[in-house]
């Protein structure tokens, strides 16, 4: 699907800030966008994203982390990604399967092969028609994000992941690169750690330059 664009990147590379801002400058273009995420985009992916993004009373093995995504992509493909991409609308997401391939895959050390299989029965095999990866170093990604979690009071602090142990995260960055380097035909590498607006223009410039293709 050619108008399908996601955005990915370690915790705290700034992506869903970057997302936000990028479908409010689309629009101002005249494009029709519609900007989602996962886990998430339906009734049924927030209740999965609470599970999966907060610390609860009991830890989730890999296998079912897993598969919770994949139930939440299933519902976010079939009732939200594909209609609008039916419509003739851009849709700009906030983490796909390369999010799955990364963390579970890379991170968890679960089987590639088991993850591809299950997108592809899941999702019909939808792939981006190209990513956004913003990319930064692990240290400071994780820097940024506890600095936001900490400034949060009595809402769901999402910080399950950002509590893992550095060697996973380490483990997540090599994934995302790994997967650019194989798919450069899709893949744009942005540079996060730098100024917002810096970011901004460099996210713009590549959304742009894809579109007039």
């Amino acid at each position: 699907m050619d108008r399908f664009i996601a955005f990915e990147g370690i915790e705290g590379c700034g992506k869903t800030t970057q997302i936000r801002m990028a479908g409010e400058y689309l629009a101002t273009q005249g494009l029709v966008c519609l900007t989602t995420d996962e886990p998430g985009g339906t009734p049924l992916g927030k209740i999965i994203r609470e599970t999966l993004l907060n610390i609860g009373s009991y830890a989730i093995s890999p296998r079912a982390e897993l598969l919770l995504f994949v139930a939440a992509r299933v519902q976010h493909v079939q009732d939200v990604i594909m209609p609008a991409l039916e419509q003739g609308k851009w849709v700009l997401c906030d983490r796909f399967i390369d999010a799955t391939i990364a963390y579970q895959g890379f991170g968890r050390g679960l089987d590639l092969e088991v993850i591809k299989n299950l997108h592809d029965f899941s999702s019909a095999a939808l792939t981006p028609a190209l990513t956004i990866l913003l990319d930064m170093p692990v240290e400071e990604g994780l820097r940024r994000a506890l600095n936001r979690i900490a400034r949060l009071h009595g809402v769901d602090r999402e910080d399950r992941f950002e509590r893992e142990e550095l060697a996973f995260h380490q483990r997540v960055r090599e994934g995302y690169l790994s997967l650019a380097g194989k798919h450069p035909e899709r893949y744009r590498i942005i540079d996060g750690a730098r100024e917002l607006a810096a970011v901004h223009k460099d996210v713009c410039h590549e959304l742009l330059t894809f579109m007039k293709r």
